[in-house]
């Protein structure tokens, strides 16, 4: 473990549609509160305060469910309140702050060695390739893939609504084999809430731990992770 990640206790928050999750580095006790369309940044801060007053901790990670670039959203996000592009979270956490795309914050903390492609089957898909130590959070769920429709359209929670479970599993298949194959991926870790629904893991991947978004959080912190993300 390097020295900055022995001098700061990291607060990790994993901002989801249904809840917002958090955990302190170094422990093991997760809080949540609920999220949806009312939580907008500004109630993400209060409520998070509200339910770690207790914690001690020094700088924050937060995992949000869009594109971010240069540690800042670039989208308001599509299952939230409004009020993130744009947002000062170090001002308002008081102590310095590290945001980072909530995918590839889970693909940090799954990651093994190698080419690695993380998708998020969660109400979109997101996605995350690391390559050697390098992460790159990318947007693949609007890609075009059938009938007009994009990725996100088949696996993400819509299309598993549409398609229902069976045809649904086909299609995480299909698509695990093409964006595996385009990227030259040696393996892919799948995420996300309905990952538990996935009956055979299609060839070349592996389930995911939703909690290791906490473990990301954390290597967010490590020099070397840093210079290599940034």
């Amino acid at each position: 473990m390097t020295a900055t990640a022995q001098k700061h206790k990291i607060l990790v928050i994993d901002v989801g549609g249904t809840h917002v999750k958090v955990r302190v580095t170094g422990q093991r006790e997760e809080r949540k509160v609920p999220s949806g369309t009312a939580m907008t940044a500004t109630r993400m801060v209060r409520d998070v305060k509200r339910i770690v007053k207790d914690w001690e901790y020094d700088v924050i990670s937060i995992g949000y469910p869009g594109p971010v670039i240069h540690g800042r959203p670039v989208h308001e996000p599509h299952n939230l309140g409004g009020g993130w592009v744009g947002f000062d979270f170090g001002k308002a956490f008081g102590c310095p702050v590290k945001v980072i795309n909530d995918a590839a914050m889970q693909a940090l903390g799954d990651y093994k060695g190698g080419r690695m492609l993380f998708l998020g089957l969660g109400a979109g898909l997101g996605s995350a390739m690391i390559v050697d130590g390098i992460l790159e959070p990318m947007e693949l769920a609007h890609l075009p893939y059938k009938n007009g429709r994009t990725y996100e359209d088949y696996v993400g929670a819509r299309g598993f609504k549409r398609l229902g479970k069976k045809s649904w599993r086909r299609h995480v298949t299909d698509v695990v084999k093409r964006l595996k194959d385009a990227l030259c991926a040696e393996n892919v870790v799948l995420g996300g809430g309905n990952s538990k629904n996935i009956k055979k893991l299609p060839p070349g991947a592996r389930l995911g731990d939703n909690r290791n978004a906490f473990v990301g959080g954390g290597r967010l912190w490590k020099d070397k992770t840093r210079r290599r993300i940034h």
